[in-house]
């Protein structure tokens, strides 16, 4: 808890007014020490303002940063997405480090090794993209940024609503920061960034962290950002990015038609680089995926925009000369199942990592500590595994799969052990407990099953005559799978006991309810018949 930037003991005031517990005393022994310094007016304006604080906010200590939130508001502080903050100030961090070397470097090039240079200093901006959101922001993440991040010049941290702001801004002076190097700012998202195109105005690092969709703010977005700068995206709009229910709805926003299927999480982070990556591209500028991840209830990626014409997705036949590439030819059905095929994307199919960023910032983790991240254990879990996945889009789930033959599963370790003793490679993704990602073929995948079977058969009588199963089991395996346990099948984050995939922290730890304004609240409150929706603390 800060001090006050005028009153020295007025930590201790507000400590005591907030406990409401009855200790007159203590109460009156921190006032015999606040009479020497202030006078009686001064005095009693003060606890009558503390006072006041305490009936109308609750305050709430993340990492550095203590935020108030007002009681009276439907909506409260989201413990879950504490890991989102941490994260994101740890891949800023290790972004500002490389920024500042390559600066450096270049520099150094240009002028020769005898120069002192600053290069270090970057402006971020921390942004909510809300409309109509009455109390959404509070500032936590922008002020976190401010005090846990080194070498920043200044943050915009932007909302529509009035409320949010003037709520930021209490927030900026209760953290003893300046309102110069924390500027809150009422006003259109879309206005703030177009506004920012051109290059002496450019942000170094923009976070977007709406309510639901973030497709509306991705194309002022891209072209706001400075060359090499750092794009941060959340999207908690899962329902369209994972499912086949709103197709259309997912097609809208980001220009893709999702599938449905156990990898569906993975599919949205890369349906969400191929809209960057088309956004990026009109403006001959191209995005590098440094981290993506698959979180809870929403995916959120960390990305760097440069300038370049260069988009990979044709092929080179001569200087500067590109034609379409070959697609894989496919027949009407399944050559497997004999079943339909569904079609979706576009998605992004390249790198959705760079494995030396990940790398770098896993080694940043494991220096730190539970006092500079909460959410330290999990963050190294995540890390791991994404350091452990292959580079192949999309990913297998063990239990899926069995359930297609009406099997029982192989434990995850003996299915990877007959994949790598067959000499392709395997690995699990984080996106899902339980997956596997492999370059070995669907055929390949069947005669392992196959093989199983035979091992463990199953009861043909209780499978239908047109089932999947059927079409897939009437085929002799390829080859006998080699099931002995192989030296890689269990990778060294499962050895070491890290936490992996996130178990449910808590009762309704899921997305939350809109934020609602304070004209909506009082309207809720006058209907006494009005259902009450899930409160939750929305923040920038």
């Amino acid at each position: 808890m800060p001090l006050h930037p005028t009153h020295p003991t007025l930590y201790q005031i507000i400590i005591c007014a907030r406990s409401r517990e009855k200790n007159f005393f203590k109460l009156n022994l921190v006032i015999k020490n606040w009479q020497t310094k202030f006078s009686t007016s001064n005095r009693i304006r003060s606890l009558e303002k503390i006072v006041k604080m305490d009936n109308e906010f609750n305050v709430i200590t993340e990492g550095k940063a203590s935020i108030l939130f007002p009681k009276n508001n439907k909506v409260f502080y989201n413990n879950v997405q504490q890991f989102n903050r941490d994260i994101s100030i740890a891949a800023i961090k290790i972004w500002s480090k490389i920024f500042s070397e390559e600066k450096h470097n270049k520099a150094q090039q240009k002028k020769g090794s005898d120069i002192n240079i600053q290069c270090n200093r970057y402006n971020l901006i921390s942004t909510l993209y809300l409309s109509n959101q009455a109390l959404a922001a509070s500032g936590l993440r922008s002020i976190r940024y401010a005090k846990e991040i080194p070498n920043i010049k200044y943050i915009i941290a932007n909302d529509l609503d009035l409320d949010a702001v003037d709520l930021i801004n209490k927030n900026v002076e209760y953290n003893e920061l300046s309102k110069d190097f924390v500027r809150a700012n009422q006003g259109d998202a879309c206005s703030v960034l177009y506004q920012h195109r051109s290059f002496p105005d450019r942000f170094d690092v923009i976070d977007l962290d709406p309510y639901g969709t973030a497709a509306p703010f991705i194309d002022g977005a891209v072209q706001a950002v400075e060359e090499g700068g750092l794009l941060c995206v959340t999207c908690t709009d899962l329902a369209n990015l994972t499912g086949s229910n709103y197709p259309e709805k997912c097609y809208a926003n980001y220009g893709s038609i999702p599938v449905k299927g156990e990898f569906c999480h993975e599919m949205a982070l890369r349906i969400l680089l191929h809209t960057l990556s088309t956004s990026a591209a009109k403006y001959r500028r191209r995005i590098i995926p440094l981290l993506c991840c698959s979180i809870d209830f929403y995916i959120r990626i960390f990305v760097r925009v440069v300038t370049s014409p260069v988009e990979p997705l044709a092929k080179v036949t001569g200087k500067n000369t590109y034609v379409p590439m070959v697609g894989p030819i496919v027949n009407n059905s399944c050559e497997h199942c004999e079943n339909k095929f569904h079609v979706g994307g576009p998605i992004w199919t390249h790198s959705i990592h760079d494995k030396q960023f990940v790398l770098r910032m896993l080694e940043h983790v494991k220096e730190s500590n539970n006092e500079t991240y909460q959410t330290h254990s999990r963050m190294l879990g995540m890390l791991s595994v994404i350091m452990e996945e292959l580079d192949i889009p999309l990913f297998h789930n063990l239990s899926a799969l069995a359930g297609t033959l009406h099997c029982t599963s192989p434990s995850l370790k003996t299915f990877c052990s007959a994949i790598l003793n067959k000499g392709y490679k395997v690995s699990a993704s984080h996106a899902m407990a339980g997956s596997v990602k492999t370059d070995a073929p669907m055929s390949v995948i069947w005669d392992i099953f196959r093989s199983w079977i035979q091992l463990h058969p199953v009861t043909m009588k209780n499978i239908k005559e047109n089932s999947p199963a059927r079409k897939i089991l009437a085929v002799e395996p390829s080859f006998v799978a080699d099931f002995t346990i192989h030296p890689n099948a269990e990778p060294a984050s499962r050895k070491v006991k890290l936490v992996r995939y996130q178990q449910n922290p808590e009762k309704y730890w899921g997305p939350k309810a809109r934020a609602t304004g304070k004209r909506k609240i009082n309207e809720i409150e006058k209907d006494e018949g009005a259902e009450q929706s899930p409160s939750v603390k929305k923040i920038s």
